[in-house]
């Protein structure tokens, strides 16, 4: 029997969705393993991990989204790899999408957690989706649990939100300046991580239509975070990250 990758996420997540981007750009053979949050511990530990997304291809185990992107690079075609040859390229795209990482991604979730944690109906349709039947069933037990401790673990509330938005419309700004001139793209003039990973990783704050998984419609959404999403999309750089989704998410 052939071997086929596993993907192991939260659908929702915006590093699963970077990692989910870049296979589906490549066509890279996967299938994607949805599980709830903490009951993902009961395939990510046997396999040396904690967080998602894990990737299990035949030949090693990758725990983290930049890991995987490194990976990929090596399978991807000439006209899909997402690193530039050229070194002084690939050193700015690969700072980037480091930033990405460490600040962006990790800012829009405590922000984007302290709104939609309020909403029990809202998050049982993004954390449920794809899970195995009895996962779904464990929500009412799992949910007030997992909110306890995304609470504690990623400092969410409202003032630790209302600062991480300021710092999101920072990167916006930086991103705002760098595209200011006209480019298309971050780093020379291809789509490259460091676009993949803004716009995946920003994806919670500007909520693109084309996102890899199930995100909630503005009207289910809290009146002043609705707000806050508006006054991102309308930057230079929440128009490209939209503009992205669009041009460059392949159809899942």
């Amino acid at each position: 029997m052939e071997f086929t990758s596993r993907l192991i996420t939260f659908r929702i997540s915006h590093y699963c969705e970077k990692v989910r981007w870049a296979l589906d750009r490549i066509s890279f053979p996967y299938v994607e393993e949805c599980h709830l949050p903490l009951l993902h511990r009961l395939k990510t530990t046997p396999l040396g991990g904690s967080s998602v997304p894990v990737l299990v291809t035949k030949a090693e185990i990758l725990k983290d989204s930049a890991d995987i992107l490194k990976h990929l690079e090596t399978v991807a075609p000439p006209h899909l790899k997402l690193y530039p040859d050229l070194p002084v390229l690939r050193q700015e795209v690969q700072a980037l999408e480091a930033e990405f990482n460490l600040k962006l991604g990790v800012l829009t979730r405590q922000w984007g957690y302290f709104y939609a944690l309020q909403n029990q109906s809202v998050m049982k349709e993004l954390w449920c989706e794809g899970v195995p039947t009895w996962e779904k069933l464990l929500f009412p037990i799992m949910f007030p649990l997992t909110c306890r401790l995304i609470h504690s673990s990623y400092n969410v509330h409202r003032d630790s939100a209302s600062a991480a938005y300021r710092q999101i419309q920072r990167i916006f700004e930086r991103v705002s300046d760098r595209l200011s001139d006209g480019r298309r793209y971050l780093v020379g003039d291809c789509f490259s991580a460091a676009d993949l990973a803004f716009a995946s990783l920003s994806a919670p704050s500007v909520v693109p239509p084309q996102y890899g998984g199930c995100f909630p419609e503005l009207n289910q959404l809290p009146d002043e975070m609705v707000e806050q999403i508006q006054i991102l999309r309308e930057t230079i750089a929440g128009k490209y990250a939209l503009r992205l989704y669009e041009e460059e998410r392949c159809p899942v």
